[in-house]
């Protein structure tokens, strides 16, 4: 699994890390059953700190991407379609509030969620 970081960002290496995941997930580069590399194993081909990568994965299976399974240990978790994380849901709120409050109007934010749906990668 190939991640890319960015240590000169603000955003916190788990946060990114998080975010690479959820990204492969919507590619369809991690599908649902799909193992994940090991705290250890991921946290030292990216040069990082387990806590870390231990943060990353907690958030990611409290959010329902990932799960834990006994025998295989984390895997990508099932995802029922048409669901939208709670905290997803609230950024959109945000994102769309702050493009109304610009003056952007309904047709110009729709454009820009289909192109940005698209190319999500």
């Amino acid at each position: 699994m190939l991640l890319h970081l960015d240590f000169s960002l603000d955003t916190p290496i788990y946060q990114q890390i998080r975010n690479e995941i959820v990204c492969g997930i919507a590619a369809g580069e991690l599908p649902p059953g799909k193992q994940m590399p090991p705290i250890r194993t991921l946290a030292d081909s990216l040069g990082v700190n387990m806590m870390t990568v231990s943060k990353a994965y907690a958030q990611l299976k409290q959010e329902g991407y990932l799960q834990a399974d006994r025998r295989s240990g984390t895997v990508v978790a099932p995802r029922p379609s048409g669901q939208l994380p709670q905290a997803t849901r609230q950024a959109l709120e945000l994102a769309v509030a702050e493009a109304r409050a610009a003056g952007v109007d309904l047709e110009t934010v729709l454009t820009l969620c289909r192109r940005v749906y698209g190319e999500v990668t």
